[in-house]
């Protein structure tokens, strides 16, 4: 599919962001990622806005990865999307019967007529030759946008759909089928949510963002459906014949004297459980990239490291592979996904119980935001830290989870739940 290209010299700063995504609301379909220039290896772009679908896919997990493959392929353009957790069911024999508030297709891709792809110096317009006329007039535009009307919010009233009782019992469930080796670990989440609710969106994203200002930010609109992340963690990101997987599993709340901080950092760094967490999902990981991986080429890059983020600090690990050039990118998702760090080990397993103990069907919840572009590289986020919402249904939904493992204390992993929490509440609070 051709496009005009065309650059303007631009520094990406805080009022240009909120221009850029008060002139995308006029589009049903509108993708922004934003690294928040946060200091990360591997990073291509600062951000990226992708607006106003030309062709798009929607479907449920039957085929889904099939169908998405024939879509690509056949595209040969940049497409903008999401996968969400229940496509397990199309790489496995699994179901998912939880309750759903949300009502999202279990995924969503679509190919954008206008496209901004923003570097630390310029913006770089990518636009599908029949808008092509459009370009210039929308750059000044976006410049000279102003806010716009916000909606009025009612009152949020946050539930939980899992009580606090039942978390634990449900934990000690799980911590039995550990003691019988069904499993070693899992990712056990819960869900919160609002019924009857209206809220504006972009202003939750934004006041989301500021609270967290993660490296893999993401307001998602697809119609009536919104995704409003905060995301740190990378899922998998394709290029050429690189592939890498930055699983996040450790963490340790902020504290505001840089001392105690500091210390913190040291305490997450050498905790044995949340060691012993990181590196079974590493392994994980590993595991599913030497499924289509090169010989000999599946390295750890970074093992365990600490990265500091503004409510929270993470214990991160790097895993890097090499693949043919030929291989499809779809496939090399369908080989990993879901991804480890949302679900446990073994995987098959651990995504059984999941779903027996767990309350909430998880939908785009624990799923991947993100993008291809023409040449089939590719590079999701997971969706964690996230503010999901169904405008017509009137449903807001946040979920948290924490891994569990034999050493873990269930007081503690729900009392970890909480602060994760914090961010997606804040920003409900002050929407």
């Amino acid at each position: 599919m051709k496009r005009a290209v065309t650059s303007f010299p631009c520094v990406l700063d805080e009022t240009l962001k909120t221009q850029l995504l008060a002139w995308a609301q006029q589009f049903e379909e509108v993708a922004w990622l934003d690294s928040n220039a946060y200091d990360q290896n591997h990073s291509s772009y600062q951000a990226i806005l992708a607006v106003d679908a030309f062709t798009a896919i929607t479907t449920d997990y039957q085929n889904a990865f099939e169908q998405l493959e024939e879509y690509q392929s056949l595209a040969e353009d940049w497409l903008f999307g999401y996968l969400s957790y229940d496509l397990k069911n199309d790489v496995e024999h699994l179901k998912s019967g939880n309750h759903d508030g949300l009502g999202f297709p279990d995924l969503y891709f679509f190919q954008p007529k206008k496209l901004f792809l923003f570097s630390e110096t310029e913006v770089t317009l990518c636009y599908l030759n029949m808008v092509d006329d459009e370009l210039e007039d929308d750059w000044l535009a976006i410049q000279n946008s102003v806010t716009t009307s916000r909606v009025e919010s009612n009152p949020i009233k946050i539930r939980l759909r899992t009580s606090k009782d039942s978390y634990f019992e449900k934990v000690n469930e799980m911590l039995s089928h550990m003691e019988r080796g069904d499993i070693y670990e899992a990712n056990f989440c819960q869900e919160f949510f609002a019924e009857e609710t209206t809220i504006d969106p972009l202003r939750a994203f934004e006041h989301l963002n500021a609270i967290s200002s993660p490296p893999f930010a993401t307001f998602l609109k697809l119609g009536d459906h919104y995704a409003l992340s905060a995301s740190p963690e990378r899922y998998l990101k394709r290029t050429d014949t690189e592939v890498i997987s930055q699983p996040i599993k450790g963490t340790a709340k902020r504290l505001q004297d840089p001392s105690a901080d500091a210390l913190m950092v040291h305490q997450l760094e050498n905790d044995p459980k949340e060691r012993s967490e990181n590196i079974m999902i590493t392994d994980l990981v590993r595991n599913d990239l030497s499924r289509f991986a090169n010989t000999g080429t599946v390295q750890v890059e970074e093992l365990c490291k600490i990265y500091t983020f503004e409510q929270v600090h993470q214990m991160i690990s790097t895993v890097r592979c090499e693949v043919p050039i030929s291989m499809s990118s779809v496939q090399i998702l369908k080989n990993t996904f879901p991804m480890g760090s949302m679900t446990g080990a073994p995987k098959v397993s651990a995504m059984k119980i999941i779903e027996k103990l767990e309350d909430a069907k998880r939908g785009l919840y624990s799923g991947a935001v993100g993008y291809f572009t023409p040449k089939g590289n590719f590079d999701f986020n997971v969706v964690i830290r996230s503010i999901l919402y169904n405008e017509a249904r009137a449903y807001v939904s946040y979920s948290v989870g924490g891994a569990i493992t034999a050493k873990s204390i269930p007081e503690n992993e729900y009392e970890e739940c909480l602060l994760k929490a914090k961010a997606m509440r804040e920003a409900l609070q002050e929407e």
